[in-house]
Parts: structure tokens; sequence; C-alpha cells
């Protein structure tokens, strides 16, 4: 067979293996599950806190209207119903009909609720009423309230802004943190089954059968190739089930072409730092022998994961522009987690993204041989663990 197409029959082994086993459907399904369940819940809540449904009875019917706006106002969705006294008014409260009921006199009002007040009905109620006790206090003092809200209406500060507000700044923060740790999270999980897997192999020399018709290069890139299409169906799977329930739910409401944007984005930083962590992994895993000596090569390449992830959690959140934040992104290894975390908050300009995805081609393509050396001199050497100095000597 071609070298091609040895790479593409190791890749579609490796596919059917993983994407059959019964941890990749239990783990695939129950974070759907989570997501899904998740999204549903901040729906519920949402349509649950989105309207409070307050009763005016007796003379506090006068204040229903001035209280929805002063309530919209605050930023608190009111509907109001006229109950025709008192004790109906409580016995709706008691049965979960009424959220609130409103009694007494406009400059003395009462709020009857079931257990504790929301927040937002009573700031808007207590508002109300130090308008109405101002009102009375101005008709008193023979001057007009109405004259006087006007004078009070025209008296504000002027604001000027440096910066112009990103009103979605918010939502932009969630989508590059969401996205970051589900690539870190990723990267972590099918880079270890790549070590695994090298391992497994090593030690069940199925390996010396494998090298005996193809050549380690091959079987390292087929294995790495397979692996990370496996990784790339969960990756789509799990991140546009999680977008959509998000987008669905209201979580997200951000333009389409930002959104697809970042999920592209996403895939391409997938691909390259996968098969870049990948490479190295496996040439790591190739040193030893036995899976109790496995994380011993591994935890110093999960630790450069790490450090990024560390970075986009607590530097870009607080400040998006961070020159560390900026630099680090555009480093080979540190590129698959800051960047589209970067461009997802719309602070990278498309340049850092080409000069980024250019640096982590070209590490890639150097890794690849470097690792291919070690991998090549590594894998049939059985027992004691390999010194990275004598898997790097050429053969």
């Amino acid at each position: 067979m071609s070298p091609l197409r040895t790479v593409w029959t190791v890749a579609r082994r490796e596919v059917n293996t993983r994407i059959r086993t019964r941890s990749f459907l239990i783990s695939t399904g129950a974070i759907l599950a989570i997501l899904v369940g998740y999204a549903a819940l901040m729906f519920f809540i949402g349509q649950q806190g989105a309207t409070s449904k307050i009763g005016f009875t007796g003379q506090a019917t006068a204040v229903a209207t001035p209280f929805e706006r002063t309530a919209a106002r605050l930023g608190t969705t009111i509907e109001s119903t006229r109950i025709p006294d008192q004790a109906t008014g409580e016995e709706l409260v008691a049965d979960g009909e009424l959220d609130g009921l409103v009694a007494g006199a406009p400059d003395s009002l009462n709020l009857i609720v079931r257990s504790a007040p929301d927040s937002g009905v009573r700031t808007a109620l207590d508002e109300v009423v130090r308008q109405q006790a101002l009102d009375a206090e101005l008709a008193m003092a023979g001057l007009e309230p109405a004259d006087v809200h006007a004078v009070l209406a025209g008296a504000h500060v002027d604001v000027r802004t440096l910066e112009p507000d990103d009103p979605q700044r918010g939502q932009r923060l969630g989508m590059a943190v969401g996205a970051g740790m589900l690539l870190y999270f990723f990267l972590i999980m099918f880079g270890q089954a790549v070590a695994q897997g090298v391992v497994e192999e090593k030690t069940s020399r199925v390996v010396e059968i494998l090298l005996s018709t193809i050549r380690p290069t091959q079987l390292l890139a087929g294995k790495v190739l397979g692996i990370g299409l496996a990784g790339l169906a969960q990756f789509v799977l799990i991140g546009g089930i999680g977008l959509a329930a998000a987008v669905g739910s209201g979580v997200l409401v951000l333009p389409s072409a930002a959104l697809l944007g970042t999920m592209l984005w996403a895939l391409v930083w997938f691909l390259l730092g996968f098969y870049l962590y990948a490479t190295v992994l496996a040439a790591a895993a190739s040193l030893v022998s036995r899976q109790e000596d496995l994380q011993s090569v591994v935890t110093p390449v999960i630790m450069l994961l790490v450090i990024p992830f560390i970075v986009g959690l607590t530097v870009l959140p607080n400040d998006p522009e961070s020159s560390l934040g900026a630099v680090l992104s555009l480093v080979p290894g540190f590129s698959p987690v800051l960047m589209p975390m970067r461009t997802a908050l719309g602070v990278a300009a498309p340049w850092e993204s080409a000069v980024a995805v250019l640096l982590s081609i070209a590490a890639l393509a150097g890794l690849l041989r470097l690792g291919g050396r070690i991998y090549a001199n590594a894998i049939l050497r059985t027992g004691a663990r390999v010194k990275l100095t004598d898997a790097l000597r050429r053969t």
C-alpha cells in the first residue's frame, strides 16, 4: 500500500475502535445531557423570574400604573391585577397565584407576600411610596408636583466615555470562557488517549506485529490522525449542541456571524492543538513500557496546557486586551486555548490569528519530525524507561 493509504488504514482502525467503545458513548451522552439540562434550567428560571404578578386592592389601586412604570425603569416586569378585597388577595397570595398583594393608602402602602418579597418589586414599591410622600409635601407647601418633577427630569449629568461600551461584553466573555474550557479539556482528554494507546500497544507487543508491515512514522501518524478525528466528532457534536442549547434558551443572543466565527475558529484550534500535543504525548509515551510510568512523561506536557488555561481564566476576563494574553496567544502550544478566547472576545486582530496559525503549523511540522524520530527509536524498546537522549539519536 502507499504511505497515505497505510496511514489512513491505521487512522480508520482507531476511529472505529474509539467511537464504538462504551466509555466514548457514555461520556458523550452524559455531557450532552448536562448541557441540555443546564440550558433548560436556565430557560425555566428565566421564564419564572421574568414577570411578577402583583395584586392591588382598595386605595392602593391608584398607584398600580406608576408602580408598573417605576418597576420597568428598574428592570423588573410587573403584571398588575385589581383585587376586590384584601382577604381575597391574601388567599391568592397563599395559593401562589399572586406573587404579592399591595394594600393601604398610597402614602403608606403594605406589601403582603407568601415568604420573602422580590427585591426588584420591593425597591420599585419603596420608590413609589417615597414619590407619593414627596408629592404630598409639595402640595402642602403650595407647589405643583408636576412642575417640580419637570425641573428634576431636566437635571442630569452629561457622561462622556473615552471608550465605547460593549453591551454584549458579558455574553462574549461567557462564550470565550466556554470555548477555552472546552478546548482545554478535550485536548487533555484525547491527548492522554493517544499516550495510553501507545503504551497499551507497546505493553501487549501488538506494536511489534504492526511494525513488521508498516513504518513507525506511519503508525504514529495514523494513530494520531484517527484519535484526532474521533475527538473532532465528539467536539463538534458537544460544542454544536451546547451552542444551540445556549441560543435556544436565550442565554446567548449574539449575532449569528459572531457565533459561527467562534465555532469555526474553535474547530481550527482544536485540530492544530490536538495534533501538536498528541504528537508530543505519543513520542513521550513511547519512552515507557508500563501504564504506571506514563504519568511521569505525560505530566510535563500537560502542564504546558495549564499555563494558557490559567491565563485565559484570570487575565483575559479582567483585561481582554492584556499584552500578556496577546503575546502568549501567538506562542505555539498556548495558541489553541488563548487565541480562540481572544477571538470570541473580539480583541484578536485578523493578522494575529493568521500569524498564530502559521507559527503553530511550523511548530507542528518540526514536532512531527522530532516526535517521529523519538517514537521510531523507542517504541520497540521494552523494560526500563528509554532515555530521551538515546531516543533522539539517529539510527
